[in-house]
C-alpha cells in the first residue's frame, strides 16, 4: 500500500460511519487516492468538522441525571418498611367516589372510630378506677358534630375560654359538667361558670382575685381548682398554673382556702401535648396524690377530685422521632394503667375517695379523620428531587409542621420507590406537607389519603388563597356533611366598607 492509498484510508476511518460509507463520502476521495483540500485541511477531515459542527446545532448537552429508586427499605425494627399504603375505602365507602360528590380536599370523619376510642379509653379507666370521666377537649376539634358524638357516648366538656364555655352550653352539656380552664377567662363568662357551678380552675393569683370580686354570694362559696405544673416531663409546661416543686402551689391553694367566698375542692395538672410516655402520667399522679393529701392535712380542705389533663398522644410520628409513633406511642390502656393503678392504691388515704377526670383530645380524634387530596403536578427539581404538588396546603394541615403524616394512596401504583417531597398549591415555600417521604410514581389526577389529622387541623385552619374545604362523616356505610364547604362569600361576609371606600 503506497502512502497515498494509507492517507486515504486513516481519512475514511476518521468519518462517521455514515459518511464514510456514503456516496457524498466517496465522492469527497479523488480516484488517485489524494484527498481535495480546503483551506488547507483534506476533504474528509473538513467533512468531520462540518459533521460536528451540524451536530452541536441540532443538540444540546444536558447533565445526566440519577435517580435512586429501590424496592422497599428494611430495618431492624420492621423489616421491609414502605412510606406509603393503599386506602381505597374509608368504613367501607369508596374514596374516589366521595371526592366526585363532596370535591378535593375533603376531610373524612370515621364516627366509628370516634366512638370506639372514647369506650376504649373510658372501658379502661372504669375498669380500674370506676370513678373515672372524660372531659373530652374542645379545643382539640370542636366541629359540632365531633362533640356531639362524644356527648352521647357520655363525655363532658373541657373548654378554655368562653367561646368554647358558651358552644358546651348551646350542645346541651351540663354546666356542672364543664371543666373550666385556660389563662384568660372573661368576668362574664366566670359568673356563667360560677352560677352554672362548673370546674373552674384558677391559673394565677390576679384569677383568684377576679374571682373573689365576682362571687355573687357569701354563704355559698365558688367551688374551684387550681392548676398545678410540675417537672416530671421535658419541656415542662410551666405556663399553666402554679409551680409545684417552688412551693407556688401550696402558697396558691392556702390563699383559696382562706377565701371566705371561694372553695378549694380539685386539682388539675397538664403535663404537656403528645407526651408519649405513660411513665410521666404515673409520675404526675403520684406528685399530685402526695400534694392533695399534704392540702387536706394541713389546709383542713377536701379535694373531691384530681384532673389530670390532656396530652394523650396519636399514632401520628414527630419530625424528630426515628421510630414511628404507632411503635412508641403508649396505648390508651396503658395511660388508664398508669394513672388509676397509683390512685387506687391511694384513694383510702383521702377524706373521700376522689374523682378521677382526665381531658383528651388528640388520642380520641386524631386517627379519626383523614384529609383527602388530589396531586395537580408533578415537577423535578435542578438538584433531581421529585415534587408532587397537591390541592391541600398547610392552610388546612397546620400539623403537617409538627408531624410526618402517614400517606396512602387510593389505587396501586407498585412497590417502586423514590423519595419525594409533597407540596401545597399556596404561594409559599414553606407550604410543605412531608419531605423525603419514599412513595411510588404519583403522577397527576392520583388521589392521596393524609391520615390521623383530625387533632387541631380543624380548629387551627386558616383562610388563606384557597377556601377551606368540606368536612363529611362515614355513618353506616353512607357519607354525610359535618361541615359545608366554604365559598368566596364567607371570606368576607364579616367585611364592612366604609362609604369612602367604595370604588365607583
Amino acid at each position: 500500500m503506497n502512502k497515498n492509498n494509507r492517507s486515504t484510508n486513516i481519512e475514511e476511518s476518521l468519518l462517521p460511519l455514515s459518511l464514510a460509507n456514503g456516496q457524498s463520502g466517496k465522492n469527497s476521495i479523488r480516484k488517485n487516492g489524494q484527498s481535495a483540500k480546503k483551506n488547507g485541511q483534506p476533504a474528509a477531515v473538513n467533512r468531520i468538522l462540518e459533521h460536528k459542527k451540524d451536530t452541536a446545532q441540532r443538540l444540546t448537552y444536558e447533565k445526566p441525571l440519577i435517580t435512586m429508586h429501590s424496592l422497599g427499605a428494611t430495618n431492624k425494627y420492621t423489616g421491609r418498611a414502605f412510606s406509603s399504603s393503599t386506602c381505597q375505602e374509608i368504613d367501607g365507602v369508596n374514596v374516589p367516589r366521595l371526592l366526585s360528590k363532596f370535591g378535593s380536599p375533603l376531610y373524612v370523619v370515621s364516627e366509628q372510630n370516634l366512638r370506639n376510642k372514647y369506650r376504649e379509653f373510658i372501658q379502661a379507666l372504669r375498669g380500674l378506677y370506676p370513678d373515672s370521666y372524660i372531659a373530652y377537649s374542645y379545643k382539640t376539634n370542636y366541629l359540632s358534630g365531633i362533640c356531639s358524638i362524644f356527648h352521647q357516648e357520655g363525655a363532658w366538656a373541657e373548654v378554655v375560654s368562653g367561646l368554647e364555655y358558651g358552644m358546651a352550653l348551646e350542645m346541651g352539656v351540663d354546666p356542672s359538667k364543664i371543666v373550666f380552664n385556660g389563662t384568660h377567662k372573661a368576668s362574664e363568662d366566670l359568673i356563667a361558670a360560677i352560677k352554672g357551678n362548673s370546674m373552674i380552675h384558677i391559673d394565677s393569683f390576679n384569677e383568684i382575685y377576679q374571682l373573689e370580686s365576682l362571687s355573687v354570694s357569701k354563704t355559698k362559696p365558688a367551688n374551684v381548682g387550681v392548676r398545678v405544673n410540675m417537672n416530671v416531663s421535658y419541656p415542662p409546661w410551666n405556663k399553666f398554673g402554679f409551680n409545684l416543686e417552688s412551693g407556688q402551689a401550696f402558697e396558691a391553694c392556702r390563699r383559696v382556702a382562706s377565701s371566705g367566698s371561694l372553695r378549694l375542692n380539685g386539682l388539675h395538672c397538664h403535663l404537656g401535648t403528645y407526651v408519649a410516655d405513660s411513665g410521666a402520667y404515673y409520675q404526675g399522679i403520684m406528685r399530685l396524690i402526695d400534694f392533695a393529701l399534704k392540702l387536706e392535712r394541713d389546709l383542713k380542705v377536701q379535694i373531691e377530685y384530681l384532673d389530670m389533663g390532656g396530652g394523650y398522644a396519636s399514632a401520628n410520628t414527630l419530625h424528630s422521632q426515628f421510630l414511628s409513633g404507632a411503635a412508641i406511642v403508649p396505648t390508651l390502656e396503658q395511660y388508664a394503667h398508669a394513672l388509676c393503678q397509683p390512685l387506687r392504691k391511694r384513694a383510702g388515704e383521702f377524706k373521700r375517695k376522689p374523682r378521677l377526670i382526665l381531658e383528651p383530645g388528640r388520642g380520641l380524634v386524631d386517627e379519626a379523620i383523614s384529609l383527602v387530596t388530589t396531586v395537580v403536578a408533578t415537577k423535578r427539581f435542578e438538584d433531581g428531587r421529585k415534587a408532587i404538588i397537591v390541592d391541600a396546603g398547610v392552610n388546612i394541615l397546620p400539623t403537617a409542621y409538627w408531624f410526618k403524616h402517614e400517606i396512602a394512596s387510593t389505587q396501586d401504583v407498585g412497590s417502586n420507590l423514590e423519595t419525594v417531597n409533597i407540596y401545597g398549591p399556596l404561594c409559599m415555600q414553606i407550604d410543605v406537607l412531608r419531605t423525603e417521604v419514599r412513595l411510588p410514581p404519583f403522577q397527576k389526577g392520583h388521589i392521596l389519603v393524609i391520615k390521623n389529622v383530625g387533632a387541631y387541623n380543624m380548629s387551627q385552619s386558616m383562610q388563606f388563597i384557597y377556601a377551606r374545604p368540606a368536612v363529611v362523616v362515614i355513618h353506616d356505610g353512607k357519607a354525610e356533611y359535618l361541615r359545608l364547604p366554604e365559598s368566596p362569600k364567607d371570606f368576607r361576609r364579616l367585611d364592612v366598607m366604609p362609604a369612602h371606600l367604595e370604588v365607583k
